[in-house]
């Protein structure tokens, strides 16, 4: 599986990899995912890197760094109304919109074991990754909990 394949059902029942205020503590799993999950178990993003943004993280991918977060999985009725709201959250539009803050991929994250699960992950979309990249603030150790805690330079 390459870092960047998507299933070809943009709405097929994976579950997500949150890194940021979706996690659970952080005003949006509160909003949105509360009531909605059958589990939620700490998980890593390989091949990506965290930056921060304007109160909320941004992945994107880079081989060799990783993003801790955890992997949710919904409860089964909620999944559709739960894909819904993510994607608005996050300003996904579909694959490919040039108008998409995030873009919602397909990737391997790694439960605890070493086991690879298959799960939906919003990375930032293409012109905002180049940015962030080139003068960005990276969130040393993927870690959007740690970000608090980090010495300012």
């Amino acid at each position: 599986m390459t870092p960047v394949e998507r299933p070809q059902d943009p709405t097929a029942p994976l579950p997500f990899f949150v890194y940021g205020t979706l996690r659970p503590g952080e005003v949006n799993h509160d909003l949105f995912l509360r009531g909605r999950t059958a589990a939620e178990e700490p998980a890593v993003l390989l091949d990506a890197a965290l930056y921060d943004g304007p109160g909320y993280p941004f992945a994107v991918h880079r081989p060799g760094s990783a993003v801790v977060g955890e992997l949710i999985t919904a409860a089964p009725r909620a999944y559709g109304e739960l894909l819904a709201a993510l994607d608005r959250l996050e300003e996904y539009g579909g694959p490919g919109r040039p108008g998409n803050i995030y873009d919602r991929i397909a990737r391997p994250a790694l439960l605890p074991d070493g086991t690879p699960v298959r799960a939906w992950v919003y990375l930032a979309a293409p012109l905002i990754a180049r940015d962030l990249r080139e003068s960005g603030t990276e969130i040393a150790g993927g870690d959007w909990f740690k970000r608090r805690n980090a010495p300012a330079e």
